[in-house]
C-alpha cells in the first residue's frame, strides 16, 4: 500500500481526533467515527461544541463524511484510534474506551489494513494490550495479515496557534516498511515535519514523558509557591527575576488538570510499578499537584476569617471551571477540588463560567454554573481560570462583585499584583 492507497477512518472525534479527521479529511476521503449520535449530528450540521474546528474548517474537508455505524467502516484500510484514555478512582490506567475502540476496529479488519494508535499509553500497551485484542475478535496475525503503528497526539486544546499541522509529530511501526508508510502518511498533513521513532514502545514512552516533564515542573514551581507564601514573599516576582536568566524554564504555579499532565504520569508510573519500580519522584510531583485545590481553598478561607467573614453562609464566587483558559474542556479540571472544599466550610458556592455548557457540568460534576454574576454579592472572590473574558473585565469589575470586605485570590495572575489580596 502507498499512500494515495489509504482509505482513513478516524475512531473517535474529540480533540484529538476531529482536528485529524478534518486535516486529512482536506486531502483524501476519510470516514470519521464516533459512537455518540449526537456528536455525529452535529458534526454534519458543521458545530463542533469542543471550538478545535470551526464550521468552515469542516466544509473545506471536503471529503470527510461523519457516522456512527460500525458498517461504514469496512470499506477503510487504515484504522487511527484516538479515543481518551484516562484515569479511575484510584489513579490507575483506565483502557475501556481503548479496548472498546479495538474491538470495533477488529470487527472490521482486513488482510492488510493498519491500525494506529494515537492515544496516549504506557510503554508496551499498543503491542501488549491492544494487538492481542485485534488478532481475538478478527482471527488475523499481526505483522502477517495486518499492521499497527503509534503516532501520539500532541493536541493543545484551544490553542489556536499550536495547530495540529504546526507540531512536530512523532511516529512508528510494526516493520520498518510500515514505519516508512505511516510516516509517510502523515507527512502529507503535517507542514511542520515527523520524527519517525526507533520502535512503537519508543513512540509511546516519548508521549507519556512530555507531560511527566511538565507535571514534575509545575510541582516544582507549587512546591516553591508554599515555600515562598509561608515567608511572605510575592512568587510571581520571583519568577520574573529568576526568568532574566537564559536558561530558566518560564513554569509558573496552579492547579493542574485536564486529559494529559493530570494523568499521563500515572500511565507510566503504573508501568513502572508493574516492571517492579516504584517511581518516587513523579509520584511525589503528582501528590503535591493533587493536592494544590485544598490548599487553594484553605488559603481563601483563612483570608476571609482575618476579615471577620463568617464561613458558614458566606457567599462565594468562583470564576471559571474549565481546566485551562479560553477552551471549554472540563476534562479533569481540578478547579472542582477548591470548591468541595469551599462547601466542605460551609461556603455557599457560584461558580460562573462562560465558556462551559452548564449540563455537561452538572452531568460531570453536580456543579451548575450561574448566569452573570451580580455585583456587591460576594464575600470571596476567586479568579481560577484566565479566561479572556474576565480579564477584560478588569479589576474594578470584578471587585465590584463582592462586598466592601470581600477578599479576592488571584489564581492565575491574571490582575496586576496590587489589585489582588491574595496570590498564589
Amino acid at each position: 500500500m502507498n499512500r494515495d492507497q489509504a482509505r482513513i477512518a478516524v475512531i473517535g472525534l474529540g480533540y484529538v481526533g476531529l482536528p485529524l479527521a478534518v486535516e486529512f479529511g482536506r486531502k483524501r476521503p476519510v470516514v470519521g467515527f464516533d459512537i455518540d449520535q449526537k456528536r455525529i449530528d452535529e458534526l454534519k450540521a458543521g458545530i463542533d461544541c469542543n471550538l478545535e474546528a470551526d464550521r468552515d474548517e469542516l466544509l473545506e474537508a471536503k471529503s470527510l463524511t461523519f457516522t456512527y455505524r460500525v458498517e461504514d467502516l469496512r470499506n477503510c484500510n487504515c484504522y487511527i484510534i484516538t479515543v481518551p484514555t484516562p484515569i479511575d478512582e484510584h489513579k490507575r490506567p483506565d483502557l475501556t474506551p481503548l479496548v472498546k475502540a479495538s474491538e470495533t476496529v477488529a470487527g472490521v479488519l482486513k488482510k492488510g489494513d493498519i491500525v494506529i494508535y494515537e492515544s496516549t499509553v504506557y510503554p508496551g500497551c499498543t503491542e501488549e494490550d491492544c494487538v492481542p485484542i485485534l488478532e481475538k475478535r478478527s482471527g488475523l496475525k499481526f505483522n502477517q495479515d495486518f499492521y499497527c503503528a503509534y503516532c501520539p497526539e500532541r493536541v493543545n486544546p484551544g490553542d489556536k496557534e499550536r495547530r495540529l499541522t504546526s507540531v512536530v509529530k512523532v511516529t512508528s511501526g510494526s516493520t520498518p516498511e510500515i514505519a516508512d508508510f505511516v510516516d509517510d502518511l502523515y507527512k502529507d498533513i503535517i507542514t511542520a515535519g515527523t520524527h519517525k521513532a526507533e520502535s512503537i514502545k519508543v513512540a509511546e514512552a516519548a508521549k507519556v514523558i512530555e507531560n511527566t516533564q511538565r507535571d514534575l515542573n509545575i510541582a516544582l514551581v507549587n512546591e516553591l509557591a508554599l515555600i515562598f507564601n509561608k515567608m511572605g514573599i510575592d512568587t510571581e516576582a520571583v519568577l520574573k527575576a529568576a526568568g532574566t536568566k537564559w536558561n530558566f524554564l518560564p513554569f509558573r504555579p496552579g492547579l493542574v488538570g485536564g486529559h494529559c499532565i493530570g494523568v499521563d504520569p500515572y500511565y507510566l508510573t503504573h508501568k513502572a510499578q508493574a516492571i517492579g519500580y516504584h517511581p518516587e519522584i513523579i509520584l511525589a510531583g503528582r501528590r503535591l499537584n493533587d493536592s494544590m485545590g485544598t490548599y487553594v481553598a484553605a488559603q481563601l478561607v483563612k483570608a476571609m476569617a482575618k476579615r471577620r467573614i463568617h464561613l458558614e453562609n458566606s457567599r462565594v464566587l468562583v470564576m471559571g471551571l474549565t481546566f485551562k483558559e479560553n477552551c471549554p474542556d472540563l476534562r479533569n479540571t481540578r478547579v472542582v477540588d477548591i470548591v468541595k472544599e469551599l462547601k466542605d466550610f460551609c461556603c455557599n458556592v457560584d461558580v460562573y463560567d462562560p465558556w462551559v455548557t452548564a449540563s455537561e457540568a452538572q452531568h460531570e460534576y453536580g456543579i451548575t454554573p450561574i448566569g452573570e454574576p451580580q455585583q456587591g454579592t460576594y464575600d470571596a472572590i476567586l479568579l481560577a481560570v484566565a479566561h479572556k473574558e474576565f480579564k477584560n473585565m478588569g479589576a474594578a469589575y470584578i471587585r465590584a462583585l463582592g462586598k466592601n470586605t470581600s477578599v479576592i485570590y488571584d489564581l492565575k495572575y491574571a490582575l496586576p499584583a496590587e489589585e489582588s489580596d491574595l496570590r498564589l
